[in-house]
């Protein structure tokens, strides 16, 4: 039996992070270990389904696409990562070599990311020139071996994240619609897409057949689902009960001072960034009714 779906991508965001709540590694580190759960907007999704509620949620986020260019949120507005220690939820430690002290091949890290290739390689765009939350978490889950889990819509597909990666750089770019950024290509993560969460949550098939869409659909993602009749029921109705997922309602950081922080150092935002020559945004220092303006398209004609 087959089904056809068109996800928008928040209800992809959704299903997806109910997938990820479902994982083996996740249900076992939520009773017995850690489990770290990072800024973004399929986070909170995913912290709402393991926790039943994400602190905050439309301000756990930390860099975003809004307003038509590449801009991070306010620091100071942004709640800290969720930590979470056999099911409860703990204050994050100063640093990430503290905050991930006691990870091992049980614990849990959950990070969204920006770009997804037909490999199952995962990228993150990086604005914090050290690497952000990533950046300094990266090296300790790889040598431990720790479950990192990376959830990301289709809408986010690429041919290569190794190409993407090979782009992009903080420092090579001239012009910049936005914040500057690098890329973290994540090559041993556990990727979900909405294909991966069809399999894990019905033990369905999923092809991504096409994308795209207009009036609020666009980023959509269309996939023909195969399998018995009584799974594709069940998935149909869980489809179903998640469309109209409503879009977070995050604010941009303000351009008069905005600057790209990480919660992996202890220094301030004007201290991590001492020394840097390059310009990080090309809208620093400007007024919002300016900003607005600039990108403000004409209606006059």
């Amino acid at each position: 039996m087959r089904a056809l779906f068109v996800l928008t991508p928040p209800e992809s965001k959704r299903f997806i992070a109910k997938a990820v709540a479902r994982l083996p590694s996740v249900l076992r580190a939520k009773v017995d270990g850690e489990i770290v759960i990072g800024h973004g907007s399929t986070n909170v999704r995913v912290a709402e389904e393991i926790m039943g509620d994400c602190p905050e949620r439309d301000r756990f986020i930390s860099g975003q696409v809004i307003n038509g260019i590449l801009c991070v949120t306010e620091a100071e507005d942004k709640p800290p990562m969720i930590v979470m220690r056999k099911g409860n939820v703990v204050p994050p430690k100063l640093t990430m070599e503290e905050t991930l002290k006691d990870f091992n091949a049980e614990s849990v890290f959950i990070k969204g990311a920006n770009a997804v290739d037909p490999e199952g390689n995962a990228g993150v765009y990086v604005a914090h020139h050290c690497g952000g939350t990533i950046g300094y978490a990266y090296g300790i889950l790889s040598a431990r071996g720790c479950n990192l889990i990376v959830p990301v819509g289709l809408e986010k597909l690429v041919p290569s994240v190794k190409e993407a990666a090979q782009h992009l750089g903080q420092d090579t770019f001239y012009y910049c619609l936005g914040i500057k950024i690098g890329m973290i290509p994540l090559i041993n993560a556990q990727v979900i897409t909405e294909i991966h969460a069809f399999r894990i949550l019905y033990g369905l098939e999923a092809f991504h057949v096409g994308g795209g869409g207009i009036n609020g659909s666009e980023g959509s993602v269309t996939l023909v689902v195969e399998g018995k009749k009584e799974r594709l029921d069940r998935a149909i109705e869980l489809i179903e009960s998640i469309k109209g997922e409503v879009p977070l309602r995050s604010e941009k950081a303000r351009c008069t001072n905005c600057m790209p922080t990480t919660p992996s150092m202890i220094r301030s935002s004007e201290k991590e960034l001492e020394g840097r020559t390059s310009r990080h945004c090309k809208f620093l220092g400007m007024k919002e009714e300016a900003f607005f303006s600039l990108l403000k398209k004409s209606n006059s004609e």
